[in-house]
């Protein structure tokens, strides 16, 4: 719905509420359980901007991590860098132990690391399960040839996903051309509000003027057609 489930060829989901920049929802979570039969990660992301965080940003996250594990969440989604563009080694490992047993992905914070091939090494003796990663571009198609060379330094050690502007259109040349198995994308579209009344002054986003009368949604045609483009190929 709204809160922008991403969806990948395993056919698991990722709850990242787009507008509210990561930020969870028990509640969010709850429902997504009672309606669907494929596994559930959830970002850990206490908020916009860079990835390197506070003590108190920090106890944020451990306790959001608690709370997603008392709901079920199947696995988590986050990441955490020095001020040098390093992986930030030591929370990491504060966050991966605060998760156990659940498998965690670390997500697009690897895209501004300093040096990508040292990056996934240390992700890789950290136990990560994979890296969400658009090859440290603009986008996955911009960066398909580093995310080429990551799956091939990567060995089956850690699955690298690409993900970042995939569609239906550049899917079949990022997963041929990277020889990645999964990839991440939100399959998301716009539907009208169904407020009748509306104020035009006001908008809730701020500076931001997010749209009041705009809704994001899952297309559910979209997911079909990249599943369908997917299995063709893996």
């Amino acid at each position: 719905g709204s809160d922008g489930i991403a969806f990948e060829t395993r056919t698991d989901c990722a709850l990242c509420p787009f507008e509210l920049f990561g930020l969870r929802s028990s509640g969010l979570l709850q429902v997504v359980k009672e309606s669907v039969r494929i596994p559930v990660y959830v970002m850990i992301r206490p908020r916009a901007g860079d990835f390197l965080y506070s003590d108190w940003e920090v106890e944020v996250m451990k306790r959001d991590i608690e709370q997603m594990k008392i709901h079920r969440a199947d696995g988590l989604v986050f990441g955490a860098l020095t001020e040098d563009g390093r992986i930030d080694t030591e929370l990491c490992m504060e966050l991966l132990a605060a998760s156990r047993p659940l498998p965690v992905t670390f997500h697009r914070a690897f895209d501004m690391v300093h040096d990508p091939a040292v990056a996934l090494e240390a992700l890789i003796s950290l136990g990560f399960e994979r890296i969400l990663t658009s090859g440290c571009d603009c986008s996955a198609l911009e960066g398909l040839p580093v995310i080429k060379r990551l799956v091939e330094q990567a060995k089956d050690r850690i699955v690298i996903m690409p993900g970042g502007g995939i569609t239906e259109r550049n899917l079949q040349r990022i997963l041929e051309a990277s020889g990645s198995q999964e990839f991440h994308c939100s399959a998301r579209s716009s539907k009208d509000s169904t407020m009748k009344f509306r104020n035009s002054n006001v908008s809730m986003g701020g500076s931001l003027s997010i749209p009041e009368y705009a809704v994001k949604v899952a297309d559910v045609t979209k997911v079909r057609t990249l599943n369908a483009i997917a299995k063709n190929i893996l």
